[in-house]
């Protein structure tokens, strides 16, 4: 899993706490190829861990104290019992996602120990690239492996999920931290989020990834995006349905001028953005440039007018990447939206074409300025990578 330099978090780590670290825990962050505010509908999603990676040095202690510190928040430090009741922290939000899955693990009958974490990433934050899941499964990993108390790669996700709900306050879907903790280098993850089912398929060789961060920033939380969690409840439940997994497009279609106009609009995007998963997944396995080329741009412009989550300069982006490649890349907003970074899935000899065309309009055109992050799928948390006990600890 190429990542961020672990012998010098090591180093650090020893610096802090004067004394060697025992493990060290990575969990990548991910690009969605397509199935956007589908995972908590219940739906399709088709995702890959990218080598970019939160890790986590860890040593335990013998009390009931976690005491950790982020070099990415300018080495902010925090420190607290496993045997109080955990409360947000305005002074270092970041730390909610510890708090939030100590919680979650204490709250589902893990008992923990103490421990020394010093935590560091390169996962772009903000940009729609699931920096929080990464952080999430890295923390689950080494807290566990500390305590010597076996989880499973599944189990980590759901409970990484209920920290975000519920601690930190944003309604995401099972996604992100599932495949954070499932990846398979070279593989996206095709994932049933009702079931948990998963399939890896295969990116054909020759074929890379490009993010481009668009420099628009983002924040979940503070965005609208519970509200689009909110609205695609409310357009089941005028069906009566559990999720919008169980309502067919020919129900929302039938019910035109009786649901609500902007429920409608949220629950055609979801449902329409099941077919267009399955259809990827099957292109993608296929190496089928072509369809997936048409379903990534269908599903961006779902994105942009049902679902109304994307921004001018993403909308931007996306149609010079779409230009550049001439109908042969998937190019795509990935994330929750409202900034954050756009996806172009294509052939590694039409990567320097649709990386000048960025270079040379993106920033004139928009005002932005743009950051190319070209990606690799890499392996989940729970893979033999994702945890490396240390010598001499």
């Amino acid at each position: 899993m190429p990542d961020i330099d672990s012998h010098i978090l090591v180093e650090q780590f020893e610096a802090q706490y004067q004394r060697p670290a025992s493990i060290l825990a990575r969990a990548p962050g991910r690009v969605n190829l397509i199935g956007e505010h589908t995972d908590y509908n219940d739906g399709f999603v088709l995702p890959a861990a990218i080598d970019y990676v939160n890790a986590v040095a860890a040593a335990p202690r013998e009390d009931r104290l976690i005491c950790a510190t982020a070099l990415d928040f300018q080495g902010q430090s925090v420190r607290f019992s496993l045997d109080q009741p955990m409360e947000n922290d305005p002074v270092s939000p970041w730390s909610d996602y510890l708090r939030g899955v100590v919680q979650a693990l204490l709250a589902d009958g893990y008992r923990l120990c103490g421990a020394d974490l010093l935590i560091h990433g390169n996962v772009p934050p903000g940009a729609g690239l699931s920096s929080s899941a990464a952080l999430e499964m890295a923390l689950i990993r080494a807290l566990t492996a500390l305590s010597e108390e076996p989880i499973t790669s599944e189990r980590a996700a759901q409970l990484g999920q209920q920290a975000e709900n519920q601690f930190v306050g944003c309604n995401c879907g099972i996604m992100d931290q599932l495949v954070s903790a499932q990846g398979r280098a070279g593989n996206a993850l095709l994932i049933d989020c009702r079931s948990l089912e998963t399939r890896s398929v295969p990116i054909p060789d020759g074929w890379a990834m490009l993010i481009v961060e668009s420099g628009v920033s983002r924040g979940l939380v503070d965005s609208e995006y519970n509200l689009r969690r909110e609205q695609c409840e409310s357009a089941a439940a005028f069906f009566g349905a559990e999720s919008l997994r169980d309502v067919t497009l020919e129900q929302l279609v039938s019910a035109h001028g009786k649901l609500e106009p902007v429920l409608f609009q949220r629950a055609h995007h979801v449902l329409s953005e099941n077919e267009r998963t399955l259809r990827a997944a099957d292109a993608l396995r296929d190496g089928d440039m072509a369809t997936l080329a048409t379903v990534m741009m269908e599903s961006h412009r779902s994105m942009r007018d049902d679902f109304d989550i994307t921004t001018p300069a993403i909308d931007t982006l996306v149609s010079i990447l779409a230009r550049a490649a001439r109908g042969q890349a998937g190019v795509r907003m990935t994330g929750g939206g409202f900034g954050g970074c756009v996806i172009a899935l294509a052939r590694e000899e039409d990567l320097p074409a649709l990386e000048a065309a960025v270079e040379a309009e993106y920033s004139a055109r928009t005002g932005c300025k743009a950051r190319l992050i070209p990606a690799k799928a890499s392996d989940g948390a729970f893979a033999e990578a994702g945890l490396a006990w240390l010598d001499g600890a």
